[in-house]
């Protein structure tokens, strides 16, 4: 499994290299993604539309995020998965990291706001968020920084954050209201 794993990593971050200006595009993605992100879901904030469920959904997707980054950081506890780089499968359009490979925190994040965005029904938003947070992930591998099951990895912890604040943070519960409520 590892093998298929590096062979898939290795050719999308062969890619890499090729053309330049993807190479800038990729490499802002994957620095400015997931703030662009988190901006995008917080201007929503004042949505006019079903504004109690959009913020609600809101709410459930920095819930999402921020449990996602805890799972990850459990998984850490056990998991010292070397970067792709360190084991000469990739080679890296930006700086080195400290920390181990696996799960990306990247994916995480924004697969965990994408998903509590279809699981509180804002299928629209979702998909734009979801193909954002494919894009986010795919340029983690194209820049070298992470292999391909990294990526997957963090779109599953971030489904699982998703998941469990949709089955424990419910609408219009009382702390729900008084959330949503603000401004």
């Amino acid at each position: 499994m590892y093998d298929l794993d590096a062979h898939i990593t290795h050719w999308i971050n062969s890619l890499s290299g090729q053309f330049g200006m993807l190479d800038n595009i990729l490499v802002l993605v994957s620095a400015y993604g997931v703030p662009f992100i988190v901006l995008a879901v917080a201007a929503q904030w004042w949505s006019r539309t079903d504004r109690q469920g959009t913020r609600h959904a809101l709410v459930a997707s920095g819930l999402s995020f921020l449990i996602g980054l805890g799972i990850n950081q459990l998984i850490l506890l056990e998991v010292h998965r070397i970067r792709p780089y360190d084991a000469g499968i990739t080679h890296l359009l930006i700086e080195r990291s400290a920390d181990p490979s696996f799960p990306s925190d990247h994916a995480t994040a924004t697969f965990a706001i994408a998903a509590a965005f279809l699981l509180h029904g804002l299928r629209v938003r979702g998909g734009i968020f979801l193909a954002a947070a494919v894009l986010v992930a795919f340029s983690r591998v194209y820049i070298g920084t992470h292999y391909a099951s990294d990526v997957l990895g963090g779109a599953l912890t971030g489904f699982l954050g998703a998941s469990i604040v949709f089955f424990a943070y419910r609408r219009d519960t009382r702390l729900d209201r008084f959330v949503t409520g603000i401004l």
